[in-house]
């Protein structure tokens, strides 16, 4: 039997991350909800683990996401995963056919060239050798940049990479010296027989002619074998978790297991598959606008990791998405963020949402406004029957252009409609659920299903994002829920408007709710595009940039989400166009007041277009009109 004392650390630390990644995954297993473990174990069976499969094979080796966004980041990721992976498999295939017998033990195909160093001189043996060689250095070639990219992140176009403790600065030595130590090792044992290919076979040459290659070829083995070791001992509790831990997220994700509204084990193995790449730094407009860096999603994943307080973390957020969308392992890392806020003291951060939407409608005063978990300032209505009902928001009452828009195209639609918080109503809640209140939430919530209940509309449109969104996820409603845009497209393809073409040049803003958060891209730009001549800007759908004025961050000064804004805006009018347009109050509310370019909102334009018809009908009042006379 072949064996060396250098193989030892190799095999401590192998069998050791072995058996820790097999009694983790048994655990997250065991935590898992019932209907959870039930998908998990069906998503083994059929297409979720072909689809499993193909996502490892792209994203977690391959790194396809990070390359469409980064090439040379991506490369730098592809080289290190998928060029190891590759050593591994043919290095096993290596071991086995060249080896003195099959099914050889882990460690024959990781240091094949120290038991068989004559091996490679010709034949097939010389073109694998070739093949092995090709592949460290692929390997190599990523290395080179990831050193280069942990002191100078521009190399490979980023701003800023993610700051590491005591223990990831070992694992991350370690794992840079696995490969060097390697190429040495088979360099000076192929130095010392003549053996080696292009790159082991060429450097071992020129070292052996001034070193005793025979001699030095040892040490570096046991560097190998070291360096190996400590890596996988260290895994389990650094950033590197993430290699076996996105594994089994995959599958998990592919089986239609879902970010739920607490902490659970999905959302640990979540936290464990961050890497801690840092994209989700430079995603961030918080870190290249405002200047605040220590908050990105990264940092709160180690810091839950770790069992530090995340308070700060997790309320110091613009919630707009972009990291999710940027994420190459794809983290929900906003609910995972909503999950830490909630339970939080964030009393003071209520009271000053309540304060500054609700104060100025007609039916609440500073009072009730100051005791928000009260809830005595809930009106008593009785709405009437309709087919659709308009909820306008706090925003939109906000910015009352909007509001009058809209109740303009519902008229001219003739559709039979109510707008039922007209004279003042309660809040979505979705600001109360971002202060992480989510029990007072559902008390606003009850009330609002009850109203839409009562007037037994079968459409319910709004034209405020944040309220489309939580409408649509967290109310139980028997009815369509529509964002203005989509209601207007809809309009527009039945013939229920008719509007002219505005000749003016308009880029689209699409808001983080809207977009990001719904999935709502197209719908608005087609609405656009029938009235006016709509611009192109680099920052589209998922790349929408943030309009700064989000209602999920308290934390930041009135400077610094005014600094946000003004960069989004003259991003978007770099050229020049005639209208900033956007669908979302409080975006067009924050633009205002940070560009001198016209900002408007959708329904504002389509108002401005709309062409009356000579002598215009409502239905529903003439049928009134006629009962009342009727009855005289």
């Amino acid at each position: 039997m072949q064996f060396d004392p250098f193989i030892i650390p190799f095999d401590i630390g192998l069998y050791f991350i072995i058996i820790y990644v097999v009694i983790r995954s048994l655990i997250w297993f065991r935590d898992l909800s019932r209907p959870d473990k039930l998908r998990l174990q069906r998503g083994f069976f059929g297409r979720p683990f072909v689809l499993s499969l193909k996502e490892i094979f792209l994203e977690s080796l391959i790194h396809r996401k990070i390359l469409k966004t980064n090439l040379r980041l991506g490369y730098m990721h592809m080289s290190l995963a998928f060029g190891w992976f590759l050593l591994i498999f043919f290095g096993t295939i290596e071991a086995d056919i060249f080896g003195a017998k099959h099914l050889n033990a882990p460690y024959k195909a990781i240091f094949f060239r120290f038991f068989n160093p004559e091996h490679g001189r010709m034949g097939f043996e010389a073109a694998y050798g070739f093949l092995m060689d090709l592949i460290l250095a692929f390997i190599l070639s990523g290395l080179v940049l990831a050193v280069t990219k942990r002191f100078y992140s521009k190399v490979v176009g980023m701003k800023k990479t993610t700051h590491l403790k005591l223990t990831d600065k070992i694992a991350l030595t370690s794992l840079w010296l696995i490969f060097p130590s390697r190429l040495l090792a088979e360099s000076f044992t192929s130095g010392a027989y003549g053996t080696g290919s292009f790159l082991t076979g060429s450097l071992g040459s020129w070292l052996a002619s001034f070193l005793p290659a025979q001699q030095m070829a040892y040490p570096f083995w046991w560097l190998y074998s070291l360096s190996l070791g400590t890596f996988f001992v260290l895994l389990p509790i650094t950033r590197y978790m993430h290699i076996p831990t996105e594994l089994f997220l995959i599958f998990m994700r592919n089986s239609g297991i879902r970010t739920g509204d607490k902490a659970g084990s999905y959302t640990e193995v979540q936290t464990y598959a961050c890497s801690s790449c840092g994209i989700c730094i430079d995603a961030c407009q918080l870190n290249f606008s405002a200047g605040v860096n220590n908050i990105q999603s990264a940092y709160l994943m180690k810091a839950i990791r770790n069992n530090d307080d995340v308070s700060e973390i997790a309320h110091n957020c613009l919630m707009c998405g972009r990291c999710d969308q940027k994420c190459p392992v794809g983290i929900e890392l906003s609910p995972i963020r909503m999950i830490q806020r909630r339970g939080a003291e964030a009393e003071n951060d209520i009271r000053n949402i309540y304060k500054g939407y609700f104060r100025t409608r007609q039916n609440f005063t500073a009072e009730e406004v100051n005791v928000p978990s009260a809830y005595n300032f809930l009106p008593e209505n009785e709405p009437k029957k309709v087919d659709v009902v308009f909820f306008a928001g706090c925003m939109t009452h906000l910015t009352p252009a909007i509001k009058n828009s809209m109740v303009k195209i519902l008229d001219a639609s003739g559709v039979n409609y109510s707008f039922i918080d007209e004279q003042g109503g309660v809040c979505c809640g979705r600001p109360l659920m971002l202060a992480g209140q989510d029990k007072e939430a559902r008390e606003l919530i009850n009330y609002n299903s009850q109203m839409i209940w009562k007037s037994g509309a079968h459409t319910l449109v709004t034209s405020c994002p944040i309220c489309y969104k939580v409408f649509k996820e967290s109310y139980y409603l028997d009815v369509e829920v529509l964002h203005h845009t989509q209601f207007i497209k809809m309009l527009i393809d039945d013939g229920s408007v008719k509007m002219n073409f505005l000749r003016k040049r308009v880029v689209y803003h699409s808001p983080c709710e809207l977009g990001r958060g719904s999935g709502v891209y197209d719908e608005p730009k087609d609405v656009l595009s029938h009235v006016v001549r709509l611009e192109k800007s680099k920052f589209e759908d998922e790349n929408s940039l943030c309009c700064g004025g989000s209602l999920a961050n308290m934390k930041i000064s009135y400077q610094k989400k005014h600094k946000i804004a003004c960069d989004t805006a003259a991003e978007l009018t770099k050229a020049n166009p005639d209208m900033l347009a956007t669908a979302c109050p409080l975006c067009k509310k924050t633009f205002s007041s940070a560009t001198e370019t016209k900002v408007a909102d959708i329904s504002e334009i389509v108002a401005e277009a709309l062409i009356y018809p000579a002598v215009k009908i409502n239905r529903s009042k003439q049928v009134t009109a006629i009962k009342e006379l009727a009855k005289i």
